[in-house]
C-alpha cells in the first residue's frame, strides 16, 4: 500500500519558501532534515529534547496541529522568541488533515 503523501510550506525567518511533500507518518521535522531544510537543526533527533526544530504553526492550522503537550511545553520555553504558535516540528507528526501545512522558521533555533 502506498504512503499518503502531505504538502507542507516551510517558510526561514526571511521568507524564503521550501514546498516539500513528506511521507504520511513522518515528523514535520524528519521532513525538514530529509530535505536539508535550513534552520531545522534537530539537535536531539526528534527526542523533544531541546528546542532546535522550534516552528511556528500557520493559525489556519493550530487547531489540526493542537497544544503542546507538557514534556514539549517545557521544552519550548528554551525556544529563542517563543509565541502562542510556536510548536516542535519533532512533534507534529504528518497525516493527511495536515495537507498544506504551512510553517515559519524562527531567526534563531535553541
Amino acid at each position: 500500500m502506498a504512503k499518503h503523501m502531505v504538502k507542507v510550506t516551510y517558510i526561514e525567518h526571511d521568507g524564503k519558501e521550501h514546498e516539500i511533500d513528506g511521507d504520511d507518518g513522518l515528523t514535520v521535522m524528519e521532513v525538514a532534515v530529509k530535505n536539508s531544510v535550513p534552520g531545522i537543526d534537530a539537535d536531539c533527533g526528534g527526542a523533544c529534547a531541546c528546542a532546535t526544530c522550534h516552528v511556528y504553526v500557520d493559525p489556519s492550522f493550530s487547531e489540526k496541529v493542537g497544544a503542546p503537550n507538557d514534556m514539549e511545553d517545557s521544552m519550548l520555553d528554551f525556544a529563542s522568541d517563543r509565541r502562542e504558535n510556536s510548536r516542535l516540528s519533532c512533534q507534529i507528526k504528518l497525516d493527511a488533515e495536515l495537507e498544506g501545512l504551512v510553517v515559519r522558521l524562527p531567526k534563531f533555533q535553541g
